[in-house]
């Protein structure tokens, strides 16, 4: 449960968006106390049937990333549906959308020839697959398409497996915390200068901006790089090994590191091997080096291993299911896992010490806050019963 306002409380967004990148990114701003009004289109927002699991009709994609929203139906293809939208924006600080390029243009509500000349502090977020031009401007982009076309896939794997997509939608996850980020500078910059603008995110700039170091190591020697699997490509020993009860990850990223994980396995002379003397030597012998490590950890009990490497200030861990993790003693200490009632999603990972942010109300169901987001914003009962007859206002999915 919240126990402040949050550090966004009086920040009012409308959020257009569907699926993930968008709402993952207009969830961040909610869960430090923006209030974000969901516009969904008349069949909703299509995540609702990403299941199963589900809860009371909802699927948990959905349930995952839609906390603290309020939720509006509307029918943006009647002009009618456009006017509500307008009348919504008039003390809106911030609008996150995700439809295609073009569309806000077709409906007369493009940021450059409408919204900025009627809003000039709004801050106008776009999410989209590639942007509006150049040479993919306009297509449209999904989070395992982009993957494979920025060289995401192609790193990940092994040699043997090929080119394979991360089983975290990593593309739409980092494009929505990128756009709460380029969000937070607008308005950061807005307190200045009284001006809002328009921040424009692509799946496909995110997405390629995770490609470190392999577009470093590139750029600098020139060679492609290669899936490596679990190994780190510029680090050794940075890998997974197998112990007598589970898998552990191993991570000495230094050379001091590496003479303390020596001495504690009981192999002294190890480091002064020369095939082994500095982390350039360790990446270049790494079949050697992993053949030694896996021969001394094979007996170890791997749970207890890695809490006494830890409690050395030795980087290790054991390779735990989904499961396994949530249940941790120290995810409920950080509390990673938020409940409020049947709901139950991963916490924040931000801690702010005088306005934490947190879960103030479960994911909306559909429609379910239209009257009284309408109510607020100065709409009359007639008003709002003449928008639900005329299917502006959608009460029910299409």
């Amino acid at each position: 449960m919240a126990r402040s306002p949050g550090a966004l409380a009086g920040l009012k967004v409308i959020d257009l968006t569907r699926v993930l990148g968008g709402p993952y990114c207009t969830m961040i701003l909610s869960d430090h106390g923006a209030e974000v009004i969901k516009i969904e289109p008349p069949q909703g927002d299509e995540v609702r049937e990403w299941g199963p699991p589900f809860l009371d009709g909802a699927a948990s994609y959905f349930i995952g990333v839609n906390r603290n929203k309020q939720s509006i139906a509307l029918d943006l293809s009647k002009p009618a549906g456009r006017d509500v939208l307008l009348r919504l924006l008039e003390d809106a600080d911030v609008l996150v959308e995700n439809y295609k390029p073009g569309a806000m243009e077709k409906w007369g509500m493009g940021y450059e020839e409408v919204l900025k000349h009627r809003f000039p502090t709004l801050v106008h977020c776009r999410v989209s697959g590639f942007g509006a031009d150049g040479p993919r401007g306009g297509l449209p982009g999904y989070d395992a398409i982009i993957q494979a076309m920025v060289g995401l896939m192609s790193i990940n794997g092994t040699p043997e497996s090929g080119p394979t997509r991360m089983a975290t939608p990593i593309v739409d996850l980092a494009t929505g915390l990128y756009s709460a980020i380029g969000i937070l500078m607008a308005l950061q910059e807005r307190a200045r200068s009284g001006q809002g603008q328009y921040v424009d995110m692509t799946l496909h700039d995110c997405g390629m901006a995770l490609l470190h170091p392999q577009a470093a190591n590139f750029l600098l020697n020139g060679k492609r790089p290669k899936a490596t699997g679990n190994p780190h490509p510029n680090i050794s020993p940075y890998s997974k090994f197998r112990t007598a009860t589970c898998e552990i990850f191993v991570a000495c990223g230094n050379d001091p590191a590496f003479r303390k994980f020596c001495a504690f396995l009981e192999l002294p002379d190890l480091p002064s091997d020369p095939r082994f003397l500095t982390n350039g030597d360790r990446v270049v012998n790494r079949d050697a080096l992993t053949a030694i490590l896996e021969a001394k950890l094979k007996d170890e009990d791997g749970h207890p291993f890695c809490d006494r490497l830890l409690a050395i200030g030795l980087p290790a861990g054991p390779v735990l299911h989904v499961d396994e993790a949530l249940a941790q003693p120290h995810t409920a200490h950080r509390e990673m896992v938020t409940e409020l009632g049947d709901f139950r999603a991963l916490g924040t990972p931000i801690k702010l010490s005088r306005t934490p942010g947190g879960t103030r109300a479960a994911p909306p169901r559909f429609n379910q806050h239209g009257d009284d987001v309408l109510t607020r914003h100065g709409f009359s009962a007639e008003e709002i019963e003449a928008l639900k007859q005329s299917g502006t206002v959608v009460e029910q999915r299409r």
